[in-house]
């Protein structure tokens, strides 16, 4: 008795710590925890399971001679939901990496939670910048884009044509309140200046009081930190309150492809954005978009091409260490270079930003459009050593100093 009580006590330490051993013949599993209904499933979903389905079946669907198994499930834009869901599957299921985690809020907890039971979280929805500043672990890699590369490009790109005040529609959550901050940053060190912000709760359907103060502001910007269908709804908002007429610019600082398909070009046309991928950059993108097109019916946008890159190169580490460990598999992904379509000289930062190119579009006129899914028109590459937060900034405590 005394030793199965023992045992039991030990079988339920194993399970808290997340200590669950993994038998050499158990499958290499990935979860994909995302939004499969919600207002942010066009920026993730069906086309995150679709691009990391792809990259498994192009790898071979089996590394280190064990099959691939991939799992999905809708956090349904709820931590509650979403910290249940890592941890069975951490601890029960036996998941080695997590991929997306669309909503910031969601993605940084589950970062904790790989920390915390020493597997791997890979985020390509998400985008604040404190997943790899103050948030950063040892288990976590932010991949496709972020808050501080986003405020970069498009925050850079109005202030040199002179729009040097601006005022905030900020969503109240942790994506919109590190893309208001990291902007916000970026207009000081370029002698902007900010009128006011006001922050909406995701959920809104109306932006009427908020479009009011900003219009009431004399802005030359009225900038939506924000994202989803909420994003959407304030850009027609805007056009119809008559944003532009009066001589403001409205400024989206996460435009997806999905957002400029539903919204359509007279609404969105002139927009500027700051984008990680764009399908029709070059042969490599346009190969990958037509195969991608062929499954989801629409183009792929930053979000797919990320889940598709990364789980790319999570397979490959794995491939290359000749184990699933954890930090054996995590310091072979910061070792091995990403070249791809997605990102050509990628590397992966001790902070677990990987570092790429960004790039600012505009977003074309109807008239300059060649067909459905031609919509942007680039004006800037900004380079990869110039678009994340330097290291000399962080505060992330994995980085050296």
């Amino acid at each position: 008795m005394k030793k199965l009580a023992a045992g039991l006590v030990l079988s339920a330490l194993l399970t808290s710590t997340g200590a669950v051993a993994q038998t050499s013949q158990d499958p290499i599993r990935i979860g994909i925890l995302t939004d499969m209904a919600g207002q942010f499933s066009h920026e993730s979903g069906q086309g995150s399971v679709t691009a990391i389905k792809m990259a498994v079946e192009d790898f071979g669907g089996k590394v280190l001679g064990l099959p691939i198994e991939v799992l999905v499930a809708d956090h349904q834009n709820k931590n509650e939901v979403a910290i249940a869901k890592a941890r069975e599957w951490y601890d029960v299921q036996k998941v080695d990496m997590i991929a997306n985690l669309i909503n910031s809020a969601i993605a940084l907890s589950v970062a904790n939670i790989a920390k915390e039971k020493d597997r791997i979280a890979i985020v390509n929805g998400s985008g604040s910048s404190r997943l790899t500043n103050d948030g950063c672990t040892p288990n976590s890699i932010h991949y496709a884009y972020d808050t501080y590369a986003l405020a970069n490009g498009t925050g850079r790109a109005l202030i040199k044509e002179g729009l040097n005040s601006w005022y905030f529609l900020t969503a109240d959550y942790a994506f919109g309140h590190a893309l208001e901050g990291d902007t916000i940053a970026v207009l000081k060190a370029n002698n902007g200046t900010v009128t006011g912000t006001v922050r909406y709760p995701i959920d809104t359907s109306d932006h009427s009081s908020f479009l009011l103060q900003a219009q009431a502001s004399k802005a030359k910007v009225i900038a939506i930190a924000g994202s989803g269908t909420v994003f959407i709804n304030a850009v027609k908002s805007a056009k119809a309150f008559g944003i532009a007429q009066g001589g403001q610019t409205l400024a989206g600082l996460l435009v997806w492809d999905t957002d400029v398909h539903a919204m359509g070009l007279q609404l969105a046309q002139g927009l500027v954005l700051t984008s990680a991928f764009y399908w029709d950059r070059d042969e490599g993108t346009r190969a990958f978009a037509k195969r991608f097109y062929e499954r989801m019916k629409r183009m792929p946008h930053m979000g797919d091409a990320g889940d598709y890159s990364s789980t790319m190169h999570y397979l490959r580490a794995i491939q290359a260490a000749g184990t699933r460990e954890a930090k054996v598999v995590m310091a072979k992904m910061r070792e091995m270079p990403i070249d791809d379509f997605f990102a050509k000289g990628g590397r992966i930062r001790e902070d677990g930003r990987m570092v790429h190119d960004m790039y600012v579009y505009e977003v074309k006129k109807p008239s300059e459009s060649k067909g459905e899914w031609d919509y942007l028109k680039l004006r800037a590459v900004i380079p990869a050593n110039e678009a994340y937060r330097p290291l000399t900034e962080s505060k992330c405590p994995l980085v050296k100093k």
